[in-house]
């Protein structure tokens, strides 16, 4: 149990790779909030499935890009379970245009969610975590694309690379507080996100053949780098990021 006695808040968690955080934190001891905007039967599924392999969760409906929400998610959280100790910003969204038809809306929308609402959770979990003592974890659940270029993705791209350079600058400003902020840099995982590619057989076969290890992860996979940061074995670990991507980033062109 390598997260007994702490609580931990992973947004847009009710599917895909905060889906698969929450359950294993909850398995290595952890109180989990789950955070979703809009999907209130899957989150009740993920809380269900937690609670009846004997661990706690509770889901709470919160846009991470509005301040009211996210400061109602870290109170209902401490309200709840009398403390915060581990951060998860997961919640994020993709919609690929040419850049030049990119409009207005989905850039601003973007933005908001991937990378205002990393920093209003921070603000409001960090702030918390120095009030009661004793540190804390962030962890922001980012991408390759942080450094490598996606064509007819640039909101994206953008939002990730903006998220790296605020991850290396809380790292400073919080690390004498003992908080760790730390980023993971996942390639092609196995979600929903990313079904339209599996849609497209040849275009996995190009996706595959970026790959060294020959296949796409699974959200289990980015799981376990999260239990990692999250608990003391990542104590000493700061202000970087962590690309799980099963070599891509060593042999991939831009697909």
């Amino acid at each position: 149990m390598r997260l007994q006695g702490k609580v931990a808040i992973v947004t847009g968690a009710a599917t895909g790779i905060g889906k698969a955080i929450a359950m294993r934190f909850a398995q290595e001891g952890a109180a989990v909030t789950i955070d979703y905007v809009g999907n209130a039967d899957s989150a009740g599924e993920v809380v269900g499935t937690i609670e009846k392999a004997g661990g706690r969760a509770l889901a709470l409906n919160a846009d991470v890009s509005k301040e009211d929400d996210v400061r109602h998610l870290v109170e209902q959280t401490v309200g709840k379970w009398g403390r915060l100790d581990i951060l998860v910003n997961n919640a994020g969204v993709e919609e690929k245009h040419p850049f030049l038809d990119v409009p207005l809306a989905l850039w601003t929308k973007t933005l908001a969610v991937n990378l205002t609402g990393p920093w209003l959770c921070t603000q409001a979990a960090g702030r918390h975590m120095i009030q009661q003592g004793g540190g804390g974890r962030i962890i922001n659940i980012s991408s390759v694309h942080e450094d490598m270029p996606m064509p007819t993705n640039a909101a994206y791209c953008a939002t990730k690379g903006g998220l790296r350079m605020l991850m290396r600058t809380l790292a400073v400003e919080l690390g004498p507080h003992q908080i760790t902020v730390n980023n993971i840099g996942p390639g092609a995982i196995d979600t929903p996100m990313d079904a339209s590619v599996k849609a497209q057989p040849e275009l996995m076969k190009i996706l595959l053949g970026e790959i060294p290890l020959g296949r796409m992860g699974t959200p289990e996979d980015v799981a376990g780098l999260a239990l990692f940061l999250a608990s003391d074995d990542g104590a000493y670990v700061t202000g970087s990021t962590y690309f799980i991507d099963g070599g891509m980033l060593r042999q991939a062109g831009s697909l």
